[in-house]
């Protein structure tokens, strides 16, 4: 062991090498933790909450992490010896884990690694040395630690790629690839690629037509799978998040990028996602993604659930910001193997090597923050793809898992913690009476599918154009939607001289289809007219709703990529679509909608306004909606949004009128009668008593303030005479009961300790959650503001002490979505706040953290410094005029999930 430090700047390909400190070691003893059956009820007199797992499966609690000393454990990997490594969060660095044996014989062991990074969420032992992906610390990037002595220890730090990006959307998991030569890395929508794009006209930031291509020129040693020409590819124009979240992000959003085993080549693999922290590949050698959801677009058309991905070479998956987020249906995107609802994905692994039952040996288990669950994905092969079926493996409340893997050991092994909460380390072994010899997971079935598909991704770089060309062409009109995919994506990347005139002649309505979306993609403006031509020689009434609907799009992108059609190409447009809407398929109908509303197709406004008059549910279409059971399961797991899953996804017609409203939004001035205006404005007062995520509401609003902005003065007077707009009053707050006190963490948790998890009142802790003004600026159920988060699953990702800590130390850990910043200008004026928006030219901050709407608007050429505040938005002390009882009621509602029939609540007489 080395007995010097040597300091240096770990810029890449630097070096950094520290001494151990033998004392860094911690010792815990194996503890059984009591299990249930999943669906058994959780006795009353359960000290403890058990876990539900399946019967044979057994639960041990391994370790309690110190929170001062090692943080909130977020990663977990394996080092060369099969030993556990886990990183913290924040700046708490990398431990060595060594497992109690199965027999319990010897304690779990932790050692610090005595090496600077910290903020690690991605770890792998490959290569003979430990991968760490760390996001912020010390600076977020690829870096590769070494025991350059052999002793068992790892002492040297070597930085190979720095990233563009860090916090809850930065760089994440990091994997070797099945072939064992390269590194996958998965990184979130606010991370950039990690290499330069050069040569880039101006991208398309609004969504709708423009006149123009985006071209790109990659580096050297740069290359992307699918064609790097990324954009928002959208013609009713995008708004943004309605609390500002994710404002002027663009494609590609979040990506899967690989690189050698020294970090010099870089290759984007497959892209558009929101924010998925994990992905595993599986032993066919093909690549899963666990991707996020945007929560607070629940109830709005444009959310897409939680969902697994089967990310294959080229792939785009469609994650736009704000509403022009892609529905699933979009033929240059791909849909999610298994659709997971609400959620938090944290990490993933294949149930690979675990001495386990064959069908979890087999499955992909991917675990939940909020929800606190590890779902077992089983995948079927369905042609060259696969389609998943989810399975609750193990659950418990609260428990917010961070990562998982499994050992040499044939056992799996899971993290808690995250945003600073309390972690542990758990595993779950299994003894019951199924075999659990190993097994090969690879899947004959579908094979030949998935050659087929291969063949056609390894046009996916540069290579033999013409041998590209002729192998793609066939598989156009495939009826595999992947290898369809695979084929338009190889024929992109070649030159589009060489295919062209054979796509748009094709005999075949989806090779012509499919072909023209190529097109639309990858030529100039010119090339419009061939294009439309091409699409109007097809007979829509021929043509089955999938091939409609991609009719619809490609109509769509040829408008988006090649410019606005003129005249007589959108009359001819609106003529050949415009009879095929109403269908009574929600996806036509919703793609129909916008592209009939581009191009002023006669008599859409009309139509539209009329669909918004019908009875929610009345005109609904079932083959999107969920099954009753997962219904079921949503609504008991998230009551915030039940509303919402019953009448926005149960009655699809609500989706609908919502996107009717949008896209009417955006139709010509000129179209509108007095009547469509007041039937449209009067639909809002309906929309808002429907229920949604946080951002639902604020999305009605910022609909009907877009639209009336295009209004004149006379036209806005004329609703008001009509009494169609009326505004939203706030409901008085009750005072508090008092006497309050100064309250610590320390007499709060005194209090709670004896008081908190029986007789407590829901209607009283409601109460005092409004008088506290909680309400003004978080959500909990149906009510509430939303420049906080919403806490109405505060249960799920919080225990009692953490829960306290945040109400009474709320700058103690502050979620980026939610950090103060400083805006100085060249005026001397400083303005704190959240900023919410920002272009190129001006960025926009909300200095009430009580009300949104009272923001302000810096021109950034006035701007010379923004900081970021270590205090919290949310004043401290808010609590203080409480009393004990207030104060416990608030606690116990807070972590009530809405329900007043919790455990601590007394019952009612």
């Amino acid at each position: 062991m080395r007995a010097f430090v040597t300091i240096v700047c770990l810029t890449a390909g630097t070096a950094l090498c520290l001494a151990a400190d033998p004392a860094a070691r911690w010792d815990q003893a194996a503890e059984v933790m009591p299990t249930i059956i999943p669906g058994t009820a959780v006795p009353a007199d359960a000290a403890t909450p058990p876990f539900a797992v399946p019967a044979g499966f057994t639960v041990e609690r391994l370790f309690v992490v110190p929170k001062d000393e090692l943080g909130s454990w977020v990663c977990l990997g394996t080092d060369g010896k099969g030993r556990l490594i886990a990183s913290d969060q924040g700046d708490k660095g990398l431990v060595r884990i060594t497992p109690a044996p199965l027999d319990g014989s010897r304690p779990t062991v932790v050692e610090k690694i005595p090496v600077p990074l910290t903020g690690a969420q991605g770890l792998l032992w490959a290569f003979d040395s430990l991968y760490v992906v760390c996001n912020g610390g010390p600076g977020s990037g690829l870096y590769r630690v070494r025991d350059t002595d052999g002793d068992d220890t790892l002492d040297a730090v070597e930085k190979l790629r720095a990233f563009d990006g860090g916090g809850e959307h930065g760089p994440h998991a990091i994997r070797l690839s099945p072939d064992g030569t390269r590194l996958f890395i998965v990184c979130g929508n606010h991370t950039k690629v990690p290499f330069e794009v050069t040569n880039v006209t101006e991208p398309q930031s609004m969504g709708g037509i423009r006149p123009n291509q985006r071209r790109v020129e990659l580096p050297p040693g740069a290359t992307s799978r699918l064609p790097a020409n990324w954009d928002e590819d959208v013609v009713i124009p995008r708004m943004w998040d309605a609390n500002g979240h994710a404002t002027g992000i663009l494609a590609p959003g979040g990506f899967v990028v690989s690189t050698d085993r020294d970090g010099k080549e870089w290759e984007v693999w497959t892209a558009g996602y929101r924010n998925a922290y994990d992905f595993d590949f599986n032993a066919d050698g093909e690549l899963f993604v666990y991707d996020s959801d945007m929560e607070w677009d629940f109830g709005t058309p444009w959310y897409r659930p939680t969902r697994v991905n089967h990310a294959t070479s080229g792939s785009e998956l469609g994650w736009r910001s704000g509403s022009s987020n892609w529905p699933a249906w979009y033929p240059d995107s791909l849909p999610a193997a298994v659709d997971i609802g609400p959620g938090s994905p944290v990490g993933v692994t294949f149930g690979t090597g675990a001495k386990f039952p064959a069908a979890y040996q087999k499955a992909l288990f991917i675990c939940d923050w909020t929800f606190g669950t590890i779902y077992a994905i089983h995948l079927e092969p369905q042609g060259s793809t696969y389609a998943g079926r989810k399975e609750e493996f193990l659950s418990r409340t609260p428990l917010p898992l961070t990562d998982v893997t499994i050992l040499r050991d044939g056992a799996m092994y899971f993290t808690v913690g995250g945003r600073g909460g309390q972690s542990e380390l758990y595993r779950v072994s299994y003894s019951g009476p199924e075999p659990t010899a190993p097994v090969d997971a690879r899947d004959p079935r579908g094979a030949d599918a998935r050659a087929l598909r291969r063949s056609l991704e390894a046009f996916h770089r540069p290579g033999d154009d013409a041998a590209a060309v002729a192998a793609a062409l066939p598989h156009l009109a495939s009826p595999d939607r992947f290898v369809r995919a695979a084929a338009r994506v190889a024929l992109e990347h070649r030159p589009i001289g060489l295919w062209q005139g054979k796509v748009l002649g094709a005999a075949d309505a989806t090779a012509v289809i499919q072909g023209a979306i190529a097109v639309a993609r990858q030529a100039d403006p010119p090339a419009q007219p061939a294009v439309l031509a091409a699409l109007d020689a097809l007979d829509p009434a021929r043509l089955a709703t999938a091939e409609k609907l991609d009719l619809a799009r490609a109509y769509e992108l040829t408008l988006v990529r090649l410019g606005a059609p003129d005249d007589a190409a959108a009359a001819r447009i609106a003529a050949r679509l415009g009879p095929l809407f109403p269908s009574g398929d929600y996806e036509l109908d919703r793609q129909l909608a916008s592209v009939l509303v581009a191009v002023r197709a006669p008599g859409i406004v009309g139509k539209l306004v009329a669909a918004l008059a019908a009875p929610t549910g009345s005109a609904a279409t079932t083959n999107l909606a969920p099954r009753e059971a997962d219904l079921d399961r949503l609504i008991e797991r998230n009551a915030s949004y039940g509303g919402a899953v019953r009448s926005a996804l149960e009655k699809r017609s609500d989706l609908l009128q919502i996107h009717y409203a949008y896209v009417l939004r955006a139709a010509d001035a000129s179209a509108w009668t007095t009547a469509d205006r007041k039937g449209y404005y009067e639909w809002f007062a309906r929309a808002r008593q429907w229920a949604g995520g946080n951002s639902f509401r604020k999305f009605l609003t910022n609909i009907e303030a877009e639209s009336l902005a295009t209004l004149s003065e006379n036209e806005r007077m004329g609703l008001e005479t009509l009494g169609v707009r009326k505004p939203w009053v706030a409901p008085p707050l009750p005072a508090p009961e008092g006497p309050g006190r100064q309250w610590t963490t320390a007499a709060v948790l005194a209090a709670a300790s004896d008081k908190l998890d029986s007789g407590r009142d829901f209607e009283h802790g409601k109460r005092a959650f409004a008088a506290a003004r909680c309400i003004v600026c978080h959500r909990f159920g149906e009510e509430g503001g939303s420049t906080g988060p919403d806490l109405t699953q505060a249960a799920g990702r919080f225990q009692v002490k953490d829960l306290v800590e945040a109400i009474v130390e709320p700058s103690k850990v502050i979620s980026d979505q939610y950090k103060a910043s400083i805006v100085l200008t060249a005026d001397g004026k400083a303005y704190t706040g959240r900023i919410v928006a920002e272009s190129p030219d001006s960025l926009t901050v909300v200095t009430d953290p009580e009300d949104a709407t009272k923001a302000v608007t810096i021109p950034r050429s006035d701007v010379t410094e923004i900081q970021t505040s270590s205090q919290s938005l949310m004043p401290k002390g808010l609590i203080d005029t409480l009393n004990e009882e207030e104060v416990l009621d608030l606690i116990a509602y807070t972590l009530s999930r809405d329900k007043g029939n919790g455990g601590r609540f007394k019952k009612k007489k």
